[in-house]
């Protein structure tokens, strides 16, 4: 089964619940969502939408990222080193609780944690996210987008110890779990103007390539068309898994 949406509402929201398959919502990354705002997101969708929501940046970033001017909040300088890095701390905790709440209320799917490339394969980074996943339960699958240079077989033993999905951009790296894919297409290529990028038929016929690759998969675009990039995406799977079925409009 693939799972076709976007990260972040790239449309007005009833568009998005009706037309595509899932949603990751973004806000969470960002700063707090209250539990009734995710209730009422639950509620305008249909049973078969899929959410999936971004875990708190206040576990993965540090508060010198540029990130935190949308936090809502002013953090002092000496209450900056206590933010991100999946660290013992508070503040670290309080993300953390943000993100379960509301993936509780929306009954999300999928949680993703996205580092930061400054988050790179040290002893400390990496004995940081055991204590982090190992201390916190959900029923959501839980996915990390490494974005540092972490080698492969390092994530490998990493999601395979902790029951994580290997989150990629398929145009740019192989995810190292198997099984379920959750993609998130950024654009390409790499650089400025990468989130500019419309994807072309044949680059969306590469990517239902490469989720056929998988037992299941979320493909999930991150680029500024996402929406008419995953509703053509999307067509083909479509038409091929219930052609009676008409276009959702």
């Amino acid at each position: 089964m693939i799972w076709t949406g976007t990260c972040g509402f790239g449309r007005r929201q009833a568009d998005v619940l009706r037309q595509l398959d899932a949603v990751e919502i973004q806000e969470t990354f960002y700063r707090p969502v209250s539990v009734e705002r995710a209730v009422k997101w639950r509620a305008a969708a249909a049973q078969p939408f899929r959410f999936c929501v971004k875990a708190s940046q206040f576990i993965t970033h540090e508060a010198t990222s540029p990130t935190y001017r949308r936090s809502g909040r002013i953090i002092p300088d000496s209450g900056k080193p206590s933010y991100g890095s999946f660290q013992d701390t508070p503040q670290v905790r309080e993300g953390w609780e943000a993100t379960r709440s509301v993936a509780e209320a929306i009954r999300a799917r999928v949680i993703v944690f996205q580092t930061p490339a400054s988050f790179g394969p040290t002893e400390t980074n990496r004995t940081a996210l055991y204590r982090f996943f190992e201390s916190i339960r959900t029923d959501a699958t839980k996915a990390i987008e490494l974005r540092g240079p972490w080698a492969t077989h390092i994530v490998e033993k990493i999601c395979e110890d902790l029951g994580l999905i290997h989150t990629v951009d398929p145009f740019d790296k192989e995810p190292a779990t198997y099984g379920l894919a959750y993609f998130r297409l950024h654009g390409s290529p790499p650089g400025k103007t990468m989130y500019r990028y419309r994807y072309t038929d044949e680059d969306l016929a590469r990517l239902r390539a490469i989720c056929r690759e998988y037992d299941d998969a979320y493909v999930m675009f991150n680029n500024l068309s996402m929406h008419p990039d995953a509703l053509r995406f999307r067509a083909p799977l479509r038409d091929l898994s219930n052609p009676s079925v008409p276009a959702r409009e």
